[in-house]
């Protein structure tokens, strides 16, 4: 799912995200709309993505926004705000920083091969990140727990 030209951060260092501070949600209402249709992009395996849905949108208010998945069904991708690769540090996913470029929030698909789970119209929002890691944290506990119950 990821675009020529796009830059991936993966980073373990564990650290509050400036993009959380500085796109905290107004009360009451979710995410900002992005400007220009930049944004980055959360990649994470499909079953674990599928789970952060489901607790998402369990959520009060519009907890989730555009969410793409690739044909192949491996990954899913959560729309963030710009800045949010710089320091995203969750385990077992990637955050794209798009700059602006190859990812654009319309209702055909931005990058070929790829559909919308969640298109913009139905969710125009950016997910907020620290409600994504959240969310991500929870699937992979659930997950894990079902796992262990085989």
């Amino acid at each position: 799912m990821v675009e020529a030209g796009m830059e991936t951060s993966r980073r373990v260092v564990p650290r509050t995200p400036p993009a959380t501070v500085a796109h905290a949600p107004a009360p009451g209402r979710g995410e900002p709309p992005l400007p220009d249709g930049a944004c980055d992009l959360v990649t994470v395996p499909t079953r674990q993505g599928l789970e952060a849905v489901d607790i998402l949108r369990r959520g009060a208010g519009d907890a989730v926004g555009p969410v793409l998945h690739d044909d192949d069904c491996n990954t899913l991708g959560f729309v963030v705000p710009p800045g949010t690769a710089a320091a995203w540090d969750v385990p077992g996913s990637t955050c794209t920083e798009t700059n602006g470029r190859g990812l654009r929030l319309n209702p055909e698909p931005p990058v070929e091969g790829s559909d919308w789970l969640l298109p913009p119209g139905e969710a125009d929002l950016a997910t907020d990140p620290a409600v994504l890691r959240a969310a991500l944290g929870e699937a992979a506990r659930i997950i894990e727990a079902a796992d262990n119950c085989r």
